[in-house]
């Protein structure tokens, strides 16, 4: 099939998912006011892919067929493959300034991360890694959307979770001729209203003892498979909203955040690709190198969305004329520090990558680790001098309907800037209200703190893989230089 256009993604979402918000479920995510913001925006980036001005930036040759798919299912084998891939990653990401961070690209690495290494999951006499090979060439060549869930429910977290009760996180339940049998629950799945398959995939390190092995599984099924539900929060679109431009970002942007309920699915062997091995769960994302893939996409987005509030924050100051302060200059300072510290890291990855065992080129690990850690606290500080900045001018700033109102003449009057007119202003001010105000945007910052697991355990983790060695041999050969000089 090749890349699909926007149209063909929109007809693919018909599909029967059983999809429940507020209470009811969802008959149709393409026309519910909830979901239809997102819809359009993922359709506008499939879309893309067939625009002849960025066709070769987003698009490659299939292996198999020749025909053009998505550009982020690359498997990269040279330093150059890493920079196409970006591009296209960047591409999308400034599509979407950034706060689309589960668009399809972001699994795409995913999976084709893991599929580099397919082999290792061979093991114990199975063919799962052929499994997931032949899945990932599917998704490639029929462009598929996906989502994926690797956290059990947050029910007991003082206990591992095969002491917690039997019927809540998802395990195997059988094994029958067909598949296994799943039932229970996993969160967070990101994307799933909009998606074809759901991933489900080893998160948190699965124990080695007997009890744990119903939980030591990885598996892709389609998203409206019988017995497969999702439950999700409730929409971040403010469904009351006068105009789209009174919510630019989240009337397009709300990915949507699910649990989602395995009632006795079945899962055919074909789609299973870990089961009954906590051994490969707990290492499967170093062992395959898919770890450092995925940071590099999360590592664009990072940079996308750094660029686009440094530039909101820059568009601020010039409209009001605050731009020539020392104190305003400061902070600004802070938002160009954060962006080129993403870009640097990035570029670092690419120049320090290295041919694995796979034959696969490697971002550099650390440049990577340092985004991972830092966007968290730099997000919500660049939303913080974004409120800084418009202080009261954010809350006081009113609907954009309000031009089409009997007060559009105070409207016009009363809420210009220095330089930007009252529909220049407003449209700006709801912008920079929406990413660093709203309820959309405090998403966004719990998203940047926990999308890649506790801050605390990746720092010791962080810690603990760190080369330590040759930095305290350092200290010691400078005391010991220094005694044997006064001696």
């Amino acid at each position: 099939m090749g890349i699909l256009t926007g149209a063909a993604f929109l007809d693919s979402l018909d599909d029967g998912r059983d999809i429940r918000i507020d209470g009811t479920r969802i008959t149709d995510v393409r026309t519910d006011p909830r979901f239809e913001g997102g819809a359009r925006t993922m359709a506008a980036l499939y879309d893309m892919q067939h625009d002849p001005r960025l066709s070769q930036r987003l698009t490659y040759a299939s292996p198999t067929t020749g025909d053009p798919v998505g550009l982020s299912f690359l498997i990269p084998k040279t330093q150059e493959d890493l920079v196409r891939r970006r591009d296209m990653i960047k591409t999308w990401m400034d599509a979407t300034c950034g706060m689309f961070g589960r668009s399809p690209d972001f699994m795409n690495v995913h999976v084709a991360g893991i599929a580099a290494g397919h082999k290792l999951l061979n093991r114990n006499g199975n063919l799962y890694g052929d499994n997931l090979w032949s899945f990932y060439e599917n998704a490639r060549e029929n462009d598929l959307a996906m989502t994926h869930t690797l956290a059990n429910p947050q029910v007991d977290r003082s206990r591992p979770v095969e002491q917690q009760p039997k019927e809540i996180a998802a395990r195997v339940v059988r094994e029958t001729n067909a598949g296994i049998v799943i039932r229970g629950a996993r969160m967070v799945s990101t994307l799933c209203a909009y998606s074809h398959e759901i991933v489900v995939m080893p998160g948190a390190s699965v124990r080695t003892g007997p009890e744990a092995h119903q939980f030591a599984f990885g598996f892709s099924i389609p998203v409206a498979t019988p017995g497969l539900r999702f439950i999700l929060r409730p929409s971040l679109v403010h469904q009351n909203a006068a105009s789209v431009m009174d919510f630019p970002l989240s009337s397009r942007l709300d990915e949507t955040d699910g649990m989602v309920i395995f009632d006795d699915v079945l899962v055919p062997w074909e789609r299973v690709f870990i089961h009954n091995d906590p051994e490969m769960c707990n290492s499967v994302y170093e062992k395959t190198g898919a770890g450092q893939q995925i940071m590099t996409q999360s590592t664009v987005r990072s940079l996308a969305k750094a660029e686009f509030m440094m530039a909101l924050a820059f568009a601020m100051v010039q409209s009001t004329k605050v731009d020539q302060f020392v104190n305003v200059q400061m902070l600004l300072g802070e938002m160009i520090t954060a962006t080129e510290l993403m870009r640097a890291c990035l570029s670092a990855s690419e120049t320090g990558a290295t041919l694995n065992a796979h034959g696969v080129m490697q971002p550099a690990t650390q440049p990577l680790w340092v985004t991972r850690m830092m966007m968290p606290k730099l997000f919500p500080r660049m939303c913080e001098i974004i409120q800084t900045l418009g202080a009261g001018g954010l809350v006081s700033v009113p609907s954009y309907a309000e031009f089409k109102s009997d007060v559009k003449d105070d409207i016009e009057m009363y809420f210009q800037a220095a330089n930007a007119g009252s529909d220049a202003r407003i449209r700006l001010f709801r912008l920079a209200f929406d990413a660093a105000v709203s309820s959309f945007s405090g998403r966004q910052q719990l998203y940047e703190r926990y999308y890649t697991g506790d801050p605390v355990r990746l720092s010791g983790v962080l810690y603990n893989r760190y080369d330590k060695d040759p930095y305290i041999d350092r200290i010691w050969r400078t005391l010991d230089a220094v005694q044997a000089g006064a001696a």
